[in-house]
């Protein structure tokens, strides 16, 4: 983030203040537009809630100075993901108007390639601001994925469920949490799960055509996936065999 001087917690819970604000009177708008029902509203204004709080205690601990371009690009993402999540949550009581579950999806996936270049180009880079753009992603496939499966079937849940899975495996298994190198493969894997799945929503395609779409997007998450855990599994048996080594050494 761009520094000042000063840490001043206040101008950058403001900032959050400002997102949850803005995220209720999108529902707002939504309401009024389709006659939203109390699932549809409730759910937004619990992902509003939660991403307010969840952000705001990162906020304070990281201590940032500034809340920065590149996260002001990524809190208006999650303002829409908020929106396409209460309109996901609406379709389990009426059918919802997937005109607008599509418009905001995409404006969503269009600004995911955004924020990291402002981040980039200001000199703005964080880790939280990295982990922030990891989990509007994450959320919003999970959300997707939910939509879909409810005309594919709950196969289609595999592809919103596989990073939580990961992160749930890691806390068993503590070398799933090593860092990964950076990767073309990896990145555009990860974009292509969320243009399948907006594709497979606008149901533009027969239901074969959308299976086959969802197919896709699930073979190349998995094969993702396997690779990078392949990865962080021999680096382990790689690092846990160094001491061993120097142990013989040292009795050599």
């Amino acid at each position: 983030m761009a520094l000042n001087n000063t840490y001043d917690a206040r101008l950058v819970q403001q900032e959050t203040a400002v997102g949850a604000g803005v995220q209720i009177l999108l529902l707002a708008l939504l309401g009024s537009a389709i006659g939203m029902g109390p699932a549809g509203w409730v759910t937004g204004l619990v992902f509003a809630v939660a991403t307010w709080a969840v952000l705001s205690r990162a906020l304070h601990r990281s201590r940032l100075r500034s809340f920065g371009p590149a996260n002001r690009v990524t809190l208006g993402r999650a303002t829409l993901v908020g929106g396409v999540t209460a309109l996901v949550a609406d379709s389990f009581e009426s059918t919802p108007p997937v005109t607008l579950l599509v418009g905001l999806t995409a404006v969503a996936l269009i600004l995911d390639g955004v924020d990291g270049k402002v981040a980039r180009r200001t000199g703005t880079s964080t880790a939280l601001g990295a982990r922030f753009d990891m989990e509007v992603d994450a959320f919003l496939i999970l959300v997707l994925s939910v939509y879909v499966s409810m005309a594919l079937g709950p196969w289609v849940l595999l592809v919103g469920a596989m990073r939580y899975v990961f992160v749930a495996a890691a806390r068993v298994a503590p070398w799933l949490n090593a860092p990964l190198p950076p990767s073309m493969a990896r990145k555009t894997v990860a974009a292509l799960q969320g243009i399948c799945l907006l594709v497979a929503g606008a149901d533009l395609l027969p239901h074969s055509g959308n299976v086959a779409v969802m197919l896709l997007a699930l073979g190349t998450l998995l094969w993702s996936f396997g690779r990078d855990v392949l990865w962080l599994y021999r680096t382990s048996r790689v690092r846990a065999a160094r001491p061993a080594e120097q142990r013989v050494l040292e009795l050599a």
